[in-house]
């Protein structure tokens, strides 16, 4: 079987916006700058296909720069269950009740005091509706 050309052609306006604004790759602040505001106008638009690739192409080349040199660190255990309880509007007393877990060991978990073990991620993925990965720093 043979292979068909992969080459697809794209509309103009992706073609004007690299004219405008190159797609290449972020070199320093100041570029980080301008190709955030870049993105964000054509955020503000109902984008054509050819618009759409262009954003996504550049949203790459931005992220491939902040990941580099702005790294965000894993958020800790402790950190992952204080927001789930907080968007969750649960308590520590609540939160005790429904995964079955002591109130103490969860006050030592959210102070660093202690890690929760495979069965507390399990109950606690549970109640959150959230995977157990969750709570596993990467």
């Amino acid at each position: 079987m043979a292979v068909k050309n992969a080459v697809r052609t794209l509309p103009d306006t992706y073609f004007e916006l690299v004219r405008q604004f190159p797609l290449t790759h972020v070199r320093d602040d100041d570029h980080l700058g301008i190709a955030q505001e870049k993105m964000d106008q054509l955020l503000q638009h109902d984008l054509d296909e050819g618009a759409r690739e262009y954003l996504d192409a550049l949203t790459d080349l931005v992220e491939t720069y902040e990941d580099h040199h702005y790294p965000i660190p894993d958020a800790s255990e402790a950190d992952v269950l204080r927001e789930l309880m907080r968007s969750n509007e649960l308590s520590q007393a609540k939160l005790a009740k429904k995964a079955a877990i002591a109130q103490s060991t969860l006050s030592a978990i959210l102070n660093g005091g202690r890690s929760l073990t495979k069965n507390q991620v399990v109950r606690l993925a549970k109640v959150f509706n959230v995977s157990p990965g969750a709570f596993l720093r990467a």
